[in-house]
């Protein structure tokens, strides 16, 4: 039997625990957290999954790591709604999107896909989508929802040494704990990767 695809959400986030900074929207989908990013651009290594990427090193080895499992994404609506629909694309150059809300989404492309039904609906379309691929997750709200189904497998920060003070966290309220077992630590300049597996 093949083996199934992994649930993993990989993200920016400050130190204290947020993936925007304060006033995300249409337009300015990070608020005034863009910073969180500046380690997209501040290397040498040209990413071999996003265009226009350069990364340091030990950065890309780790982003395009992730990114190139990608077969399919699962995002929020309020992800979606800040990236303005993502101009009809995906957030990631391979991989279908798929948005979970329970509002109707206006003028959604061939690729991109509203599920209405809940998490577990929308990550077993993407897994379908995803092939041989894994289902990357994207936003905090989508994360907690997995998260309280037992969907995830893997949680990797980017963790940027700033204190935004404010924004909107990734991780919001779990009916409980959730163990997490740190697989790698990798530090590179202006951010840190932590790759956890979630213990099950």
């Amino acid at each position: 039997m093949a083996s199934m695809s992994k649930v993993f959400s990989a993200h920016a986030v400050s130190v204290d625990g947020y993936i925007t900074g304060r006033d995300p929207g249409a337009g300015r989908g990070l608020g005034d957290g863009a910073t969180l990013f500046d380690w997209y651009f501040d290397g040498d290594t040209p990413s071999r999954v996003f265009d226009g990427f350069r990364l340091s090193e030990p950065s890309a080895r780790v982003f395009d790591a992730f990114a190139g499992r990608v077969g399919a994404v699962v995002a929020g609506r309020n992800t979606y709604d800040d990236s303005d629909g993502f101009g009809g694309g995906s957030p990631h150059p391979n991989a279908r999107l798929f948005v979970l809300s329970h509002r109707p989404a206006p003028e959604m492309s061939e690729r991109q896909t509203l599920v209405t039904t809940g998490i577990e609906d929308a990550v077993a379309a993407a897994r379908e989508a995803a092939g041989d691929g894994d289902v990357g997750l994207m936003g905090g709200g989508v994360l907690t929802e997995a998260l309280k189904a037992g969907l995830v497998d893997e949680v990797i920060l980017h963790q940027v040494p700033v204190l935004l003070g404010g924004g909107r966290p990734f991780f919001q309220t779990l009916p409980g704990h959730v163990r997490l077992r740190l697989i790698e630590a990798v530090p590179a300049p202006g951010v840190t990767h932590l790759h956890y597996e979630v213990e099950r």
